[in-house]
């Protein structure tokens, strides 16, 4: 017997081996044949007469998209191998280029978005014409204006001739183009992704749309029974001497754009490519302000890139407002990415509402200049206003702002501060009389208390984080206001100033302020503190004779309903406490200090030229829907002590008040009966009365009487005026009645 192991070991070994030879034969033929495959490919795109195919691609593209789409001239296919913008093995991709035109895209069904000179639209605001005019002559730059004397730098500006204009476009239509070239790659059709990897449209007229429902023209729904949803990306798009237009109901505004090319090469010292001019109108209430812009861009967007730096300068208006911006952006698709120094000018920052949703108090003419960085993502846009500068009315203002848009309402931060304040810039702010206007507040319809409506209805719309504080304050000299400063809060609605702190009449006021916008009636809330306020400084012409009328202490807390501070104080809740100590008043002082009805009171306690002096005067009043009742008003002389009594209709605006004089020394009394004070805050009359009236004597205390509504109304403790050893005995023979 013949062992036959050791020879059928090799024959095992090697019969896998020969398994294997028709594979490498076979990949060895497609290889072969691949070339061959691609040049018959090639051919086919190069001879087949693609004009054929029109009416199946415009039907498979209007059926994919549920719009009317349609190639209405030629159509051109071009073979691309290898990728030129790829590296690596996608580079050997096939692809091709796709040129067509006359291209049309319809709204979808049921959209018209009409424009200038077409009929007007009550749902959709009507575009205007394309503003053609606009990107000739030279751009306005920096602190500059359209219109200035040519320079050789406006060859820089300069557009290049357009070879053709963007076909008619009808209300129905969303997208026209004169022509379109993509670079389009095959592979990813096999799943229905639609990758361009450029696109350039000359002479198109796009359209986008937002309706009053919040819905978009430019989101395609995939009809039904027509398979999966496609999928679209487009690496780099470039717009040729085009038109771009936007009409947004909600917001009841429409824009339309004009975008040329630059004659002028791009460059490392010139990164611009385009050109552009913009025109449009948005309705602010039921102010229609015009809008225009202008400015240059880069000449590519690669959307594909996450860090592009798209260079862009614009100059804009939109009525008051103007602003000039120049910079780069990294994503122009997500808009992330700012670098911008940016300039901003108008006549209110309450206009900047309407355009950027920025909720600020109406002010004096501004201008700032700053630094702009972050993301305008919509959605989740987070920016910052760095180090700007700039002037509110003729007031110094800088600091940071903040913006962050969240659900349900966006936040805007801000650290402000001003070196040098003008008083009268801060009107507008707190609805007192803007700057220019008289010092002095006169009555309205016979009404001396404010009555300017806080504008509360877009309260909820944003919420405010803001501290500011200025210095030195430029006033008049009757508003001895040293300093300043506060912390704002807005909450959904509900707005907290707290602390507000002045440095006034070498005193300090100290408030706390609350407003809720929610309740109906708006409700208000006000505690504060007066400390060691120099009466004599309230007036100049006594603090120029270097008379004291005394010091003033006092605190307030008050709560009421309404939209002005005429209607809170009209429907007010609360308790007031003053005092004065050490001061000296006569007739004629308080002629000069501008107090009337104090003088004639005064004039026929005392006399008419004798000066007295005070040693505290106390008024401590209750206040119940609107009506002043004192629970203690009494002025201590030297000679007297002087009583007020009665009440103060602040909703009415009306004085009903006695005043009874307990003379401790009567030889020194002109009168001995008692007076009232009746009638109007804007029209007192002062007179003999023997019966009951309310009042309140005294210099200092006819002036809280009539003082601006921060002074005439206080409570709680007031520990400067407690602790005085005048007023002390004063307080005690009040409790003790």
């Amino acid at each position: 017997m013949v062992d036959t192991t050791g020879t059928s070991a090799p024959e095992s070994t090697a019969a896998p081996s020969r398994r294997t030879h028709p594979w490498l034969r076979w990949a060895a033929v497609a290889m072969a044949l691949l070339p061959a495959l691609m040049l018959a490919a090639a051919m086919l795109v190069a001879f087949t007469d693609w004009n054929r195919l029109r009416p199946w691609i415009n039907e498979r593209i209007s059926t994919t998209t549920g719009r009317e789409f349609a190639i209405r001239g030629d159509l051109q296919v071009q073979w691309i191998w290898p990728q030129p913008l790829d590296t690596g093995w996608r580079r050997w991709l096939p692809g091709v280029v796709v040129r067509a035109s006359d291209l049309t895209l319809s709204q979808p069904l049921g959209w018209l978005v009409q424009q200038v000179p077409g009929n007007a639209d009550d749902k959709q605001p009507v575009l205007p014409a394309a503003p053609k005019e606009l990107n000739a002559g030279r751009l306005p730059g920096q602190g500059q204006a359209a219109g200035e004397k040519k320079t050789a730098a406006d060859d820089d500006d300069a557009i290049a001739d357009a070879d053709r204009q963007p076909p008619e476009r009808d209300a129905r239509t969303m997208i026209t183009a004169a022509n379109a070239t993509a670079s389009l790659r095959l592979w990813p059709l096999l799943s229905r992704h639609v990758q361009l990897d450029s696109l350039l449209l000359q002479a198109p007229d796009v359209v986008l749309a937002r309706n009053d429902k919040g819905e978009n023209n430019w989101t395609f729904d995939t009809p039904a029974g027509s398979g999966s949803a496609w999928s679209f990306d487009i690496g780099q798009l470039r717009i040729s001497d085009g038109v771009l237009g936007w009409s947004d109901a909600i917001r009841n505004m429409a824009v339309r754009a004009r975008i040329d090319t630059l004659r002028r090469p791009v460059s490392a010292g010139q990164p611009y490519g385009m050109r552009f001019g913009l025109t449009g109108y948005l309705y602010q209430g039921r102010t229609r302000a015009q809008i225009q812009a202008q400015g240059l861009a880069g000449p590519v967007l690669d959307l594909r890139q996450d860090r592009l730096r798209f260079p862009l300068r614009i100059h804009a208006r939109a009525g008051s407002l103007q602003a000039f911006a120049e910079g780069r952006l990294d994503n122009p698709k997500t808009l992330d990415g700012l670098d911008f120094q940016v300039q901003v000018r108008g006549k209110s920052m309450a206009d900047l509402f309407e355009l950027s949703g920025l909720l600020l108090p109406a002010t004096p003419p501004f201008e700032t200049s700053g630094h702009l960085t972050g993301s305008l993502r919509p959605g989740n846009a987070v920016w910052q206003y760095e180090q700007f500068r700039g002037k509110l009315g003729q007031s110094d203002l800088s600091g940071d702002l903040q913006y962050r848009s969240a659900q349900p309402r966006p936040k805007l931060t801000a650290q402000l501060r001003s070196r040098q304040l003008r008083l009268v810039d801060l009107g507008p702010v707190i609805g007192a009389a803007p700057s220019g206007s008289s010092d002095k507040p006169q009555p309205i319809n016979g009404k001396v208390l404010p009555q300017v409506r806080f504008q509360t209805g877009n309260w909820d719309k944003m919420d405010l984080d803001l501290h500011y504080e200025s210095s030195h304050i430029l006033r008049p000299e009757a508003l001895p206001v040293q300093n300043l400063s506060v912390h704002a809060l807005l909450d959904n609605g509900r707005l907290s100033l707290s602390p507000l702190r002045f440095g006034f009449a070498e005193g300090t006021l100290n408030l706390d302020a609350h407003v809720d916008s929610r309740a109906r009636p708006v409700a208000a809330k006000l505690n504060g503190q007066v400390q060691s306020l120099k009466l004599s400084a309230l007036f100049p012409k006594i603090e120029k004779m270097k008379k004291s009328l005394g010091r003033l202490d006092g605190a307030v807390a008050i709560t009421g309903q309404g939209e002005s501070p005429a209607q809170w104080l009209g429907t007010g809740n609360g308790s007031l406490r003053l005092y004065v100590r050490d001061g000296t008043f006569s007739s004629q002082l308080l002629d000069l200090a501008g107090l009337n009805v104090g003088s004639i009171v005064i004039a026929k306690l005392f006399g008419s030229d004798r000066e007295v002096q005070l040693r505290c005067a106390v008024a401590d009043l209750h206040l119940q829907q609107g009506i002043a009742r004192p629970r203690a008003a009494k002025l201590a002389t030297t000679e007297a002590v002087v009583e007020a009594t009665g009440q103060i209709n602040l909703a009415q605006e009306q004085l009903d008040l006695r005043i009874v004089p307990e003379s401790l020394k009567w030889k020194f009394f002109s009168l001995r009966t008692p007076l009232y004070v009746r009638g109007s805050f804007a029209r007192p009359d002062v007179g003999l009365e023997p019966g009951p009236l309310a009042a309140r004597a005294g210099a200092a205390v006819a002036a809280a009487v009539l003082a601006p509504a921060a002074l005439a109304l206080v409570p709680l403790t007031v520990p400067a005026a407690d602790d005085d050893v005048n007023c002390k005995q004063l307080l005690t023979q009040v409790r003790n009645r």
